[in-house]
């Protein structure tokens, strides 16, 4: 029986077109900007994001932890969700690198509105740490996928522009949002002041993301890499898959998010599992188990039949992504439907 591996975006695998283009790529010193493949990548991305430079970069941690450590004055505060992935899957880097302090606020659906970012400027007193950076996670992974619409982001840009506090988007799944809302990725970004974006999630590279921003910033950018540990030589072989994914994969996204709203209807249908997000905007799904049944028996359950998910103690997750076909759905929306524990 083929194991279906739902657990996360993360672990697809380069296909063969993909493949043959890190073969061919043409390398070069990356930390000399003599490899041409990860300078085109680089040319790539500013076009995608309307922004004047870019940097591939190891990871989308590095690529939110980068501005933290450029953009803020050390001691001030970074605005997010409280459910933002920078302040609970980043160990801490903003404090322990950055020496910045974190300022969470809600906002329904994992998204900041102008209200709450309003309530938590402070007031300017000396004794009082500065707003040093507004972040916004697009798509929001603990809240489901969820995206920021157009209006959304203009209010938040415009008010930030108002006080000269930039915005840096964690768009991790920025491809995703834009798919889903059929707004470009350069329009999204033209509301903040840096953006990432990573290559190694639905866009289906092994590795990489990229962060993109003003010439000045990524030249900065680039020096801080290179002090994190992030400067790398022949690293034309990356790019070259994360040109081919930004080619050849981003219309593949919307099949992505057809099958999570299957595996959403099929959680409806089933006498044991509830979905926790009902709106299913992009390819992540949030489920758990109905009161007196044990997650622990359904999680084995799914094993058992060789479906892959992740979750803890009290929810579970469901990512779909290029490497699960419709019959794979198929398959895992007839078994959720006919679940039963005993």
């Amino acid at each position: 029986m083929k194991t279906i591996d739902l657990r996360s975006d993360t672990i697809t695998v380069p296909d063969e077109g993909m493949r043959k283009a890190m073969y061919d790529a043409e390398v070069g010193d990356d930390v000399y900007g003599e490899d041409v493949t990860v300078n085109e990548l680089q040319d790539l991305a500013s076009s995608l994001t309307g922004k004047q430079a870019s940097l591939f970069i190891s990871s989308g941690s590095m690529g939110n932890l980068i501005p933290q450590f450029i953009i803020p004055e050390r001691g001030s505060e970074v605005i997010a969700h409280r459910d933002s992935h920078i302040f609970h899957y980043e160990l801490s880097s903003m404090a322990a690198v950055a020496g910045l302090m974190p300022r969470p606020v809600d906002g329904k659906d994992g998204k900041l509105t102008l209200e709450s970012v309003k309530n938590a400027m402070r007031p300017e007193i000396y004794y009082m740490p500065k707003t040093g950076l507004i972040e916004i996670e697009n798509t929001h992974n603990a809240a489901g996928g969820t995206f920021y619409t157009t209006e959304e982001l203009k209010a938040l840009h415009g008010f930030s522009l108002s006080i000269d506090v930039p915005i840096h988007m964690d768009g991790a799944r920025v491809f995703n949002a834009s798919a889903t809302s059929g707004v470009s990725v350069k329009d999204i970004a033209s509301c903040c002041e840096t953006i990432t974006f990573c290559l190694s999630k639905g866009l289906g590279a092994p590795a990489g993301s990229m962060l993109c921003g003003t010439a000045e910033f990524i030249a900065e950018a680039k020096r801080v890499r290179k002090m994190f540990g992030g400067g790398m030589r022949q690293i034309g072989i990356l790019a070259a898959a994360g040109i081919y994914a930004l080619k050849n994969n981003v219309s593949k996204l919307e099949a992505d998010h057809i099958h999570a709203r299957m595996i959403a209807d099929a959680i409806r249908k089933s006498e044991i599992l509830t979905l926790v997000n009902e709106n299913i905007s992009t390819n992540i799904v949030y489920f758990t188990a109905a009161e007196g049944c044990s997650l622990k028996t359904a999680a084995e359950k799914f094993h058992e039949n060789g479906i892959l998910i992740s979750g803890d103690s009290s929810v579970f997750r469901i990512v779909t992504h290029l490497d699960v076909s419709q019959e794979d759905i198929e398959r895992v929306c007839r078994f959720i439907e006919n679940l039963k524990i005993y």
